[in-house]
């Protein structure tokens, strides 16, 4: 329980520090134009890295008989993985300016990475 804990915070604080701290930070302070790349570069790493965390929270769970923490560790990782999949449409949507799409595509990356959190938060205390 305790390990699911940690992994849940981190996951938690991962997300926290990426949407208050680091993507108002790039857009404020890299304004050559080096922002795009640079969070081309962070999103595709920031949901695997979530995966990878929904995973261990899925797979901490269930080794510790805590069947319905496995079962959202297990969500947190498939909604992270359909956030990495919709990367590349984002991105084309901006490159091509089909701002609608970008738009609706961008939204929901932000409520999948907001299920993300709730789901692994949720995790150790279902």
């Amino acid at each position: 329980m305790a390990l699911t804990i940690l992994l849940a915070g981190a996951s938690l604080g991962i997300i926290v520090f990426q949407s208050a701290v680091l993507a108002p930070l790039v857009f404020s302070q890299l304004k050559d134009g080096s922002s795009g790349p640079f969070l081309r570069a962070l999103f595709p790493r920031f949901f695997l890295i979530l995966a990878a965390l929904g995973l261990a929270i899925a797979l901490s769970s269930y080794l510790g008989d805590f069947t319905r923490g496995a079962v959202l560790g297990c969500v947190a990782l498939v909604l992270a993985l359909i956030a990495y999949a919709l990367i590349p449409g984002t991105n084309r949507a901006r490159d091509e300016g089909r701002t609608t799409v970008f738009k609706r595509l961008h939204l929901a990356s932000v409520l999948l990475t907001l299920a993300i959190g709730v789901a692994s938060v949720l995790a150790p205390f279902a």
